[in-house]
């Protein structure tokens, strides 16, 4: 989907009736039930399901669930997989899946952990990296929360009460950041939109404030077994931001308010596979995520 028309005053920020207009753009095209609550059930009996809410744009449509590895330990640290909450990022939701379904029950003997798939189910139905009130929820993670999405998973790994050893959190840069989101964005603030270049491959951000070069290592060396690693641009960055790595970046997670700087965890990933490339199927977005999560967890197993 391209942009397809510019919204309010140029220079001007959105109000209400801009909001509405947006939202009223938007439509259906993919089944939450059938993608991922479907998905969730076929899960039973393997995993702990956790209602933790519903969204209030229609709870019964979009309820919230997080899935925990079985007979949680104390002696086991913790660990949080996120995906989805840019809805449009289709492999951060599925990798979530997809690594429940192939490697969680392995890691268990090691690890407590708990995957929430799809924080923002609206955005996943209707391929959208906002909220129907045109909030960020991956600009949201922080008290008094403008998104539902951001501050019901905060209060999901609050009410856990424990000591996350590592956050993995899958995302997706794609083309229609450019050709949508950004443009979408720069109407919404009444700023102007510059485009930039979109890396070809997977990349990872590593968080200023616990940057941990290594455990970034070993997650690209075991995605790059299935998926091509992006190179920086001719300025030597990725997205904007200097390249400190192979394949890796680094961001203020918190000062972002970015779901990857909301707990206090040792190790953090942000996941970004580039679904657009010609060279990446579908099924190698999915298996990247997923090997970006096994190559992290095989790392920390060494660092016991």
């Amino acid at each position: 989907m391209t942009y397809p028309v510019s919204i309010g005053t140029p220079g001007k920020p959105w109000g209400e009736p801009e909001i509405n207009q947006w939202r009223e753009m938007q439509q259906r095209v993919r089944s939450y039930q059938e993608q991922v609550l479907d998905k969730i059930d076929r899960l039973d009996g393997r995993f702990e399901r956790v209602q933790y809410g519903a969204l209030p744009y229609d709870e019964q449509r979009y309820p919230l669930y997080a899935l925990k590895t079985k007979e949680w330990q104390r002696n086991k640290p913790y660990v949080l997989v996120t995906g989805g909450v840019h809805g449009y990022e289709t492999s951060g939701v599925q990798g979530a899946l997809a690594f429940l379904d192939r490697c969680a029950e392995d890691y268990a003997k090691h690890f407590n952990i708990i995957v929430v798939p799809c924080i923002s189910p609206w955005g996943y139905e209707t391929i959208n990296r906002w909220n129907p009130h045109a909030v960020d929820p991956n600009r949201s993670f922080f008290t008094n929360s403008p998104s539902p999405e951001a501050a019901q998973v905060m209060a999901l790994v609050e009410g856990l009460n424990v000591e996350l050893l590592a956050h993995f959190d899958l995302h997706e840069t794609t083309d229609t950041d450019n050709t949508e989101f950004r443009p979408a964005l720069a109407d919404r603030d009444g700023t102007t939109h510059d485009e930039w270049t979109i890396p070809d491959g997977f990349y990872t951000v590593d968080d200023t404030s616990r940057a941990n070069q290594d455990f970034q290592a070993a997650v690209i060396a075991s995605v790059e077994k299935v998926t091509h690693i992006a190179p920086p641009d001719e300025h030597g960055k990725i997205i904007g931001a200097d390249v400190t790595q192979h394949g890796v970046i680094h961001y203020d997670k918190t000062s972002l308010h970015l779901c990857g700087g909301f707990t206090n965890a040792q190790y953090v990933t942000t996941t970004e596979v580039y679904p657009d490339s010609e060279e990446a199927t579908p099924a190698q977005c999915i298996d990247a995520q997923v090997a970006a999560i096994t190559g992290g967890l095989d790392y920390l197993l060494t660092q016991k």
